[in-house]
């Protein structure tokens, strides 16, 4: 299966509290909820058309949770196609400590994580995709196992909250697969991870 990867961010990278739940307040983010509204009705036609043609799903343990309480039980959200179709998709969560997913249809992947997303790639067609999930995210692009990375990126300046890349971390080279920007703003930037950077010497020639 290809992994590919769809993350929320701000301008300024960061990806914390883009959901209506205020998971972070206790924290002292006070910036949450600011992707609610964002994007237009084909923004949101092509997030719902990516969950719907999963084949799996991979999770860190936070967003797993999040979802879990969210698409997973209650019932407006259950009856939505991305609702029906996290219902429908195996889903397997990315952790050492959760012990009993209370998620139909979930595995827990708790040893040699890299073996274990290895496998699901080895399977000879679908996508298997991760959503939210940002430490993951950065865990999978260190070990050069994302095959296509998309970014919904929101018209806002934070300020605040964790970014999907860190202050220092690995380098990688990305080559643009597709963009373009909805009626409000949003611009939709999908890309492949095509190794390291190359970087100019400076020197004059």
């Amino acid at each position: 299966m290809k992994l590919m990867t769809m993350t929320q961010v701000t301008v300024d990278g960061v990806m914390q509290g883009n959901g209506p739940v205020d998971v972070d307040g206790g924290n002292g983010f006070e910036r949450g909820s600011w992707a609610m509204g964002a994007g237009d009705n084909q923004t949101r036609a092509l997030i719902t058309q990516t969950y719907q043609r999963a084949d799996g799903f991979l999770f860190g343990r936070r967003t797993y949770e999040l979802f879990a309480d969210s698409w997973g039980a209650i019932e407006g959200m259950r009856a939505h196609p991305i609702g029906v179709a996290l219902k429908q998709t195996p889903k397997y969560v990315a952790s050492t400590t959760l012990t009993a997913p209370r998620w139909a249809g979930t595995t827990v992947l708790s040893g040699d994580l890299a073996a274990a997303v290895g496998e699901l790639k080895a399977t000879p067609a679908g996508e298997l995709q991760v959503h939210g999930s940002g430490a993951l995210v950065r865990w999978l692009l260190e070990n050069d196992l994302v095959d296509e990375m998309t970014l919904l990126i929101v018209p806002v300046v934070l300020g605040q909250g964790a970014r999907l890349f860190p202050g220092s971390g690995p380098d990688i080279a990305l080559d643009l697969v597709g963009s373009r920007a909805d009626s409000k703003g949003v611009t939709i930037q999908a890309y492949r991870p095509a190794g390291r950077p190359q970087y100019a010497t400076g020197r004059r020639t």
